[in-house]
């Protein structure tokens, strides 16, 4: 390796950054300096840009070292498995499987979960090891359990973990159930989003534990979630701040083609025809995402794309009874709008963009959400006492 690429990148570097930025704090600085992320990194990597879901072609540290080194060293995401193991590359797979991720959004996480000496912790999703080993080093081996549903990844973290001098339990299961073994829990951090948070985690923790996931409705946008319990085996507490992981293996979104709505060659099949001044691409940042999916929680979109940066956005329900149809065209000022079925779905996604706009246009961390666990919760906005309206009719 080049001795100006070891010198340019690094721990000392990253670390730099990450303070910087508010996301690497003092008393998780001692972790990081002994728990170097290279160590818990596979050969090979497909290196991941910071605040967008996209991947660089597969590196491997045997063929391109300053390459590997560099992308292990940079604030950003790094996919280490595509389509569950089913391929390795070159080039990409269809969808990502497992990640090492971004490291401020490691640390912002682990700062959100408030560890104190002593506390148990569950950890949702082992992945490459890492996020296990910060925690190993700052609570003991013997107070961090992890679950990892793919047996694979599993047993090469286990072998990471036990070359860095680390022993946590690791248990192969779906995290969606905990590990009830070794409850109660004074924390728990997932490393993978869900749309609700399992009743079994909660059941597994003490009153007073925090939770801290990735969370977000069906039609996109997600939240890391900071969840207080309390003596009745509520959870409540607010979002921290913006992610995009994968969704829980077992909890992935599969949601109806769009050929079960129409056929998109023969559109618009009689559909009610309007125009629109709001232009589809006013509603597609990631926290307006966020505001439509928690106001219209069975609402799903997909894309069509065009000529010159033109695309047609569907809007489909998962209950697969309407959809809709937005045109963007670029510079355009009105845009055509064709809806079908006994719903109006445009008519929903602006009446949730629209209340969200009079709300002040608020960031995650105004929103805040309560639950139980299981399917049923609460998202509300900057108190609990102010529920965000779900549902036609709350417009």
């Amino acid at each position: 390796m080049a001795s100006e690429t070891m010198a340019e990148v690094g721990p000392e570097t990253l670390a730099a950054e990450l303070v910087a930025k508010g996301a690497l704090t003092t008393d998780w600085l001692p972790a990081f300096r002994t728990v170097p992320r290279d160590r818990f990194v596979p050969d090979a990597i497909w290196p991941g840009r910071a605040g967008m879901n996209r991947q660089d072609d597969r590196v491997l540290r045997s063929e391109h070292p300053e390459l590997w080194w560099k992308a292990v060293y940079t604030d950003a995401p790094i996919t280490t498995q595509w389509d569950d193991g089913a391929y390795g590359g070159p080039g990409r797979g269809r969808t990502p499987s497992s990640s090492s991720s971004m490291p401020t959004m490691v640390f912002s996480m682990l700062d959100a979960l408030s560890v104190e000496p002593g506390n148990r912790v569950l950890e949702i999703g082992t992945g490459t090891g890492w996020s296990a080993a910060l925690m190993c080093h700052r609570l003991g081996d013997q107070n961090v359990v992890s679950v990892e549903l793919d047996a694979t990844l599993a047993a090469e973290a286990r072998s990471r973990l036990f070359a860095a001098d680390f022993a946590p339990e690791i248990v192969v299961g779906d995290g969606a159930v905990g590990y009830g073994k070794r409850s109660p829990y004074d924390r728990i951090i997932a490393t993978a989003s869900v749309g609700h948070v399992p009743s079994q985690w909660i059941g597994q923790a003490h009153p007073g534990a925090i939770i801290v996931t990735p969370w977000g409705p069906v039609y996109g946008g997600e939240a890391v979630a900071r969840l207080a319990i309390d003596e009745v085996g509520v959870a409540r507490g607010h979002f921290v701040g913006s992610s995009a992981f994968m969704r829980l293996r077992q909890r992935r979104k599969s949601l109806p083609p769009s050929g079960r709505f129409l056929d998109q060659s023969k559109w618009p099949l009689g559909a009610n025809r309007t125009k629109t001044p709001l232009s589809p691409d006013d509603v597609g940042d990631w926290i307006c995402m966020f505001a439509i999916g928690v106001q219209v929680p069975d609402l799903f979109c997909r894309v069509t794309w065009g000529e010159e940066g033109s695309y047609r956005l569907w809007l489909f329900d998962t209950g697969v009874t309407s959809w809709a149809s937005a045109d963007y065209v670029v510079g355009g000022e009105e845009f055509e709008i064709a809806e079908a079925g006994p719903r109006r779905l445009w008519q929903e996604l602006e009446g949730a963009y629209w209340w969200w706009h009079q709300q002040g246009r608020p960031g995650f961390e105004r929103f805040g959400l309560t639950t139980r666990g299981g399917p049923t919760y609460k998202v509300w906005l900057d108190d609990p006492a102010n529920p965000v309206p779900v549902g036609r009719s709350s417009w």
